[in-house]
């Protein structure tokens, strides 16, 4: 399967398979019925009014935060207006007239809070990949993930799928740097994550400390004193190169146009990270070169087994 093709499956999103749906509305308070088959209402749109009961969510959902007061906005909308948009569904392997999300999981969550009996659903039969897939392009062109899941939903569909960067930033409407300086960010630490998730220091925080010798720490500090991103780059600064020195060694050996801004220093942290190495990166107008500091030849023959392949998996 070429790349062009794998883009465009990955690409494809619920608009695709609801067609003209999204703009009718479905499962108003007064037509909820009590359980049973699941029926189909009139029309040609193949939606089917499912049974709640009968439709469980799918554990590999990339969405793992719904918060109450989410469910409760939702389900007073529904309770007045219906869902709007139908869930999207697929068989349950094994289990007759049963069903699993594929996405809408607050939609059906709502759906129960507003105490409907039915939800409107599209069933497609899709596979396990392409379940994953449509979640993750469908919560991240929605914006309803954190950064940390969608950090994690990027990785998903690169290590798991083989999707390459662009293949991914095109799926999801981002630029490639944006899918690549988000997943960077799963290389800090558990704690500076968490804080990250909890919208306590957003992406730009993080980026800002990624390279610093202790991300948590800095990451607590800002928390407590509620800086900016750029007062958060400056406590980097300081941190790399000492309380008394306003740059880094290596913003003062770079290239004329300034020190190295936060995305280049997390991106030399998280190779630094993969190689256990030092990692140096200089940009300038004409391009770059990247520098890896070895002390033994040891070191020096890992990062030539790394760059051709093998060892992989190991």
């Amino acid at each position: 399967m070429t790349s062009t093709d794998k883009n465009r499956r990955l690409g494809r999103g619920l608009s695709a398979l609801l067609g003209e749906t999204e703009t009718e509305s479905y499962a108003a308070p007064e037509t909820g019925g009590e359980g049973g088959e699941a029926r189909r209402p009139a029309g040609r749109d193949g939606v089917r009014m499912l049974p709640i009961e009968l439709i469980q969510p799918n554990p590999e959902q990339p969405r793992k935060t719904i918060t109450p007061a989410e469910l409760d906005a939702l389900a007073e909308s529904i309770a007045e207006k219906g869902i709007v948009q139908p869930i999207l569904v697929r068989p349950l392997k094994g289990e007759a007239d049963r069903f699993e999300i594929v996405a809408g999981e607050r939609r059906w969550r709502a759906a129960q809070r507003a105490r409907l009996h039915e939800v409107p659903a599209l069933v497609r039969e899709l596979t396990d990949r392409e379940t994953l897939e449509i979640g993750i392009v469908e919560n991240v062109q929605r914006a309803d993930l954190n950064p940390v899941e969608e950090a994690h939903a990027y990785r998903q569909l690169i290590d798991k799928f083989g999707h390459t960067q662009d293949d991914v930033a095109r799926a999801v409407s981002k630029s490639r740097s944006h899918v690549a300086n988000m997943v960077r960010l799963l290389a800090l630490p558990g704690s500076v994550l968490d804080y990250l998730a909890r919208g306590d220091i957003s992406a730009g925080h993080a980026r800002a400390i990624a390279a610093a010798p202790d991300p948590a720490a800095l990451a607590e500090q800002i928390v407590e004193k509620g800086l900016s991103v750029r007062e958060a780059e400056r406590l980097a600064r300081q941190a790399q190169g000492g309380p008394d020195a306003p740059e880094t060694k290596a913003q003062q050996t770079a290239p004329a146009g300034g020190g190295k801004d936060a995305d280049t220093r997390a991106l030399e942290a998280d190779i630094a990270s993969r190689l256990g190495l030092s990692v140096d990166i200089r940009h300038g107008a004409k391009g770059g070169e990247i520098r890896v500091q070895y002390k033994t030849l040891e070191q020096l023959d890992d990062v030539c087994r790394r760059l051709s392949g093998e060892g992989r998996g190991a």
